[in-house]
């Protein structure tokens, strides 16, 4: 083998590797807040959204409930019981995923 080809393996690729390895070091530090802002963003607009569902959930309930108390006196004896899905307490919806993790 020439020494030409062997400076190639033990210089040049290394430094091409080590050079190549800073450069993405120095990307990934420079965007690293910029997605951090997007995936805060994206988590706050998620929560105002699940917000949102749990108002109207509550008003909705609070609409039914004198609903009920007049079909029963129109004279429906039906099973007419409205199902309530409650969320998950805070707490405990955010211990499994980590992304929804309050630091």
């Amino acid at each position: 083998m020439s020494s030409s080809f062997l400076a190639l393996i033990w210089w040049v690729l290394p430094a091409l590797g080590l050079s190549g390895a800073l450069l993405y070091v120095l990307w990934v530090t420079k965007f690293e807040g910029k997605f951090q802002q997007e995936t805060q963003r994206s988590v706050g607009q998620f929560q105002r959204f699940q917000d949102s569902l749990r108002e109207s959930q509550a008003r909705d309930v609070a609409a039914d409930s004198p609903q009920s108390g007049l079909a029963a006196m129109s004279g429906h004896s039906g099973n007419n019981h409205t199902q309530v899905i409650k969320p998950d307490s805070e707490d405990d919806s955010l211990d499994d995923n980590p992304f929804l993790k309050k630091s």
